[in-house]
């Protein structure tokens, strides 16, 4: 195998572009061709929902709703990456706050071994024990286990003589995952970023990093029943927004509780696609489209035990979204004799707990964990601080405990114990679904400009349907078939044509391309004002891609593989000396296009990040989701796709450590 690296001076990203290139903003509305790659997913997320409501229309017993669970149950598990092993939680009581008619303790557990969990355990004096009891996963508001609404519901099933448990989340409150110790707050500021930051670590090793919230959460649950004071017959989940997620997350795994509520959370994928787009890797679990789960699945693997949609109208979560699925859930309740069972409780206000649909949850818990409708109104509440709640003696399990784990040392240690050897090129055929069509593929010609030696033809050409790649043909004066080669760079064709200039005054027909979602088909952000893009790209793609199925970076290889069709079926290119460059974020689909395309005689990848596995290693990354293989490590790395392209030449220009900088 030839394998050489080169070292170039750095150039950045978007020197050398021309609106010249750029030519389909003179012929349709801009915004519509950026739209492209959104609208060819969410057209395949609708066909995937589609088949699965012709499965749910078929349940018309409590034998189908069972065997739906089921599938839900190992479906989703699946994608989780398994759950963890159950360890002795090491449970001790750190202090105690009490009030005339309840008690708070502070509560230290270990969700994994040296993974502790900071929460509040709230203890009613009033009523006789076993009391009924409300496990309580928290949103991604400011303030964690201390923000305020949260108190509001906690201290209020207390007053009423209910036992409650609520904890501090991965990335919030008093577990912050990357702890910054001399900005005392987490390095990337927001708990949802640091969801996605660790999240794309967990996925590449092959779990959801949901794997560890919902662990977080059944073991608190597994704590909460170990207090005698609890009814372990009487147990409901509730929680809103990032705490609706788990709350839907944990009723439809746990057979444990009686009663369920999320707020704040449950639409339709539909409805997500359409709006806001997928959420925090936190609450997404790909492939779940792929596997046709969509939200209606976590109310029927309840049913039919009692369960409250509580929906806000001016929710951003689309309250169409959650009319429909209520509406789902409604006709399975009924046809197994359990229609009171479900509800739905929607308030005219934005997202959160607020008091209507706090006391629409309170009277259902009552209902249906103390055997009587409770319309008594909240009561006042005495509100804490955070430090006064808090469980450690520094406010961070970070620096309290010595040798802390996270979910970044518990991944790198998944990945050793996960891991194989001996894969081959076929494990990367198989894990990026590569399907290409193949023939030659339709075009479009948008004209050409003449140059001193030769010419450029402007053109589209079509991937699949649905997708249509802009292209630049670079095409040198004279006759007779030549050499070819593929240029696709991370910022475009426009970024290329230096490049291109150069090659095609050597003899060369150069081909310049925009892969799907780069360059004039860059997906719009609705998150561009936001860290998000600066951290992530296109993380909305990235995400919508692997829910349905198929990573983004192999639907980028597959329009390469369709750009060796279109040349190999022109009659001025010698179909055998077909080159490729990759450059950006486009090097990891040029090197899968190339290690599973005999037809490219020789690749350039320049600028490419230097492995997966350095990914998992650094604590931040920048720009990886759109390379993200779901579960790529436990098979391969970038450096073995290198190695499986053999005999054929690979030359690899500045590889980039995971920041995007320069490796030294």
């Amino acid at each position: 195998m030839r394998f050489v690296i080169f070292t170039l001076l750095f150039i950045p990203a978007f020197a050398q572009t021309s609106s010249e290139w750029n030519f389909l903003s003179n012929h349709v509305d801009g915004r519509e061709i950026a739209q492209m790659l959104p609208r060819y997913l969410r057209a395949k997320a609708d066909q995937l929902l589609l088949e699965r409501k012709a499965q749910i229309a078929k349940i018309s017993s409590t034998q189908d709703l069972h065997a739906r669970r089921q599938y839900f149950r190992e479906r989703f598990t699946k994608a989780l990456g398994g759950l963890p092993e159950r360890t002795p939680l090491n449970a001790r009581t750190a202090g105690t706050i009490e009030f005339p008619d309840y008690r708070i303790e502070k509560v230290i557990f270990e969700s994994q071994p040296g993974f502790h969990v900071t929460a509040n355990l709230y203890l009613p004096k009033t009523g006789v024990a076993p009391h009924p009891a409300i496990l309580f996963p928290l949103g991604h508001e400011q303030g964690a286990k201390a923000h305020e609404a949260w108190q509001y519901v906690l201290i209020t099933f207390a007053k009423r003589g209910y036992v409650c448990l609520a904890w501090d989340t991965i990335g919030q409150g008093e577990r912050i995952q990357m702890w910054d110790d001399d900005f005392k707050e987490s390095k990337v500021i927001r708990s949802t970023t640091e969801h996605t930051m660790l999240g794309l670590q967990t996925l590449l090793v092959g779990d959801a990093l949901a794997r560890y919230t919902i662990w977080d959460g059944i073991r608190a649950l597994d704590y909460l029943l170990s207090r005698p004071e609890v009814d372990p017959k009487r147990v409901g989940v509730t929680g809103n927004s990032g705490g609706g997620t788990h709350t839907a997350y944990l009723a439809a795994l746990d057979d444990r509780f009686a009663a369920a509520a999320p707020s704040c959370y449950i639409t339709s994928w539909k409805r997500l696609l359409e709006t806001i787009g997928p959420q925090d890797a936190e609450q997404c679990v790909p492939p779940s489209l792929a596997h046709g789960l969509d939200h209606g699945d976590f109310l029927l693997a309840f049913a039919p035990k009692p369960y409250l949609m509580l929906t806000a109208i001016r929710d951003f979560f689309s309250i169409d979204g959650a009319r429909e699925t209520f509406a789902e859930a409604q006709r399975v309740y009924d046809q197994v004799g359990a229609g009171a069972r479900v509800a739905k409780f929607e308030h005219d206000d934005g997202h959160g707990y607020t008091k209507p649909r706090r006391l629409a949850a309170y009277k259902w818990f009552s209902k249906y964990l103390a055997g009587k409708e409770d319309d008594s109104p909240e009561p006042e509440v005495k509100i804490l601080s955070e430090e006064e709640l808090w469980c450690t003696t520094t406010g961070q399990v970070a620096t309290t405990f010595n040798g802390e784990e996270n979910v970044f040392t518990l991944n790198r240690k998944r990945y050793t114990s996960v891991k194989q050897g001996g894969a081959t090129v076929d494990a990367l055929r198989l894990m990026i679904s590569w399907s290409p069509r193949t023939g030659a593929p339709m075009v479009k010609p948008y004209g050409w400009v003449e140059r001193d030696g030769y010419r450029v033809e402007k053109l589209l050409y079509e991937s699949e349907p649905g997708i249509w790649i802009p292209s630049t043909v670079y095409i040198p004066s004279g006759s007779g078939r030549r050499a070819a080669l593929i240029l696709a760079f991370g910022a475009g064709k426009s970024s290329a044509h230096s490049e291109a200039e150069a090659q095609v005054k050597q003899g060369k027909l150069v081909l310049a391309v925009d892969l799907r979602g780069l360059g004039e088909t860059r997906a719009i952000s609705e998150r561009s004002g936001s860290d998000w893009p600066r951290y992530f790209g296109d993380y909305e793609s990235s995400m919508s891609a692997l829910l349905t199925g198929k990573p983004l970076v192999a639907m980028r290889a597959e329009d390469i593989a369709r750009a060796v069709d279109y040349l190999a079926g022109r009659a001025d290119v010698n179909s055998t000396q077909i080159a490729l460059h990759g450059r950006e974020v486009a090097a990891v689909p040029a090197l899968f296009a190339a290690a599973l395309d005999s037809r490219i005689a020789m690749l350039t990848v320049e600028r490419m990040v230097e492995s997966y596995e350095s990914v998992i290693r650094n604590r931040i990354h920048r720009q990886q989701w759109e390379n993200a293989v779901q579960g790529a490590l436990r098979q391969f790395d970038l450096p073995d796709v290198v190695r499986w392209i053999a005999p054929r030449p690979v030359k690899v220009v500045e590889l980039l450590n995971p920041l995007g900088q320069r490796r030294r």
